[in-house]
């Protein structure tokens, strides 16, 4: 009796030690706190190198992935935080995954350079540099092509164990309202300022037809019409027309620059063009009838330095969203699927991994 009583406590402690973990996991400032500048400097001295390495080679091949790249991080960060959970290709909580679901399939792209770069770190490193920190510092490597802007990035993130495609609302749709948008970047701890400094990362990459096409075409007469949607320049919209057809589907292939002007260089191009009457989606021109968001604006279109100094600060502070640190997540060795030893239920969030303790650093360099 005295042991089937030392072990019911013994059972009973450790189910409290966990709980005790899960409870840390889900404390956003404890987990932002422990991302740290360097943090693989010991652990992993060339991981940030290999990502750039395969950036770069992917890159040179194709310049529109650094747009890719760059959305990829910002979609896996706002659903479920910085979690590598947009790249797994199966739930094993069962459903479709974040990668399958309307908002990314089939416009999100990258998942190829990451999975080269994370191939490359663990023939290096093996189990120690997560999927969610290769994505960030995939982001960076991408930003620095594009734009010339260079900052560091605080790591540490753990990859997560969930992915449902239901959770996708989280992301803010291109036919987002002022109010939609400003919600949406609230509910990420992020500011009306840090959501117009973001949006300027519609300055590069490509946009299916089906994300402004009803800004063109009315589809509720038949045959469809055509319309010009309020902020959008007349010509623009004739452009836009003729590239995309009124029967338009999720699945139709075609693309146009988000940027007609300076499609692959991250500059300020995209603030000037919005009072142009070319702002791509709807939400894009939503900056320009908030009295404080078009003040932003005209501000980083007057001045590229420091909208691209405020961008960097933003993307750090972006990558930091409700991140997983420390004894929770994993280090996923294939970054498509979770470990196979590592899952136990739907709900688990502990996994011990063999990252170095973290701690806080919230320092950033932008040029």
């Amino acid at each position: 009796m005295a042991k089937e009583s030392k072990l019911t406590t013994a059972g009973v402690a450790l189910r409290l030690a966990a709980v005790a973990v899960c409870v840390l996991c889900v404390l956003p400032a404890m987990a932002r706190a422990q991302l740290r500048v360097g943090f693989y400097d010991t652990s992993c001295p060339n991981a940030e190198a290999l990502v750039r390495q395969a950036v770069a080679a992917a890159f040179a091949k194709d310049a529109g992935i650094a747009a890719g790249l760059i959305r990829l991080h910002f979609h896996d960060c706002f659903v479920r935080g910085c979690d590598a959970s947009v790249l797994l290709t199966v739930n094993p909580g069962g459903g479709q995954t974040e990668r399958d679901a309307v908002p990314n399939n089939p416009s999100l792209r990258g998942f190829d350079v990451i999975d080269t770069a994370k191939a490359a770190v663990e023939q290096s490193c093996p189990r120690t540099v997560s999927c969610a920190d290769i994505v960030a510092f995939a982001a960076r490597d991408s930003i620095s092509l594009t734009g010339s802007v260079s900052y560091q990035v605080p790591a540490g993130r753990r990859d997560g164990h969930v992915s449902n495609a239901s959770d996708t609302v989280d992301l803010p749709a291109p036919t987002s309202t002022a109010q939609n948008l400003t919600d949406k970047f609230a509910a990420k701890d992020l500011t009306l300022e840090d959501m117009v400094v973001l949006s300027g990362a519609h300055t590069v990459g490509r946009s299916f037809c089906v994300s402004f096409f009803q800004r063109v075409w009315n589809t509720s007469t038949n045959p469809p019409t055509a319309i010009v949607d309020a902020g959008l320049s007349p010509s623009y919209a004739a452009l836009l027309r003729a590239l995309c057809p009124s029967n338009t589907t999720q699945t139709t292939p075609i693309t146009t620059a988000m940027d007609p002007g300076t499609p692959n260089v991250l500059d300020n191009n995209y603030y000037k063009l919005l009072p142009r009457g070319m702002g791509l989606f709807f939400s894009d021109n939503q900056l320009r009838v908030n009295t404080q968001m078009a003040a932003l604006v005209s501000s980083f279109a007057a001045n590229e330095t420091l909208w691209k100094e405020k961008f960097a600060a933003a993307m750090v502070k972006m990558g930091r969203i409700q991140v997983q640190t420390g004894t929770c997540g994993e280090v996923r060795l294939n970054c498509g699927v979770v470990n196979p030893s590592s899952y136990s239920s739907p709900s688990s969030t502990v996994e011990l991994g063999s990252s170095a303790p973290a701690v806080d650093e919230e320092s950033y360099a932008a040029s």
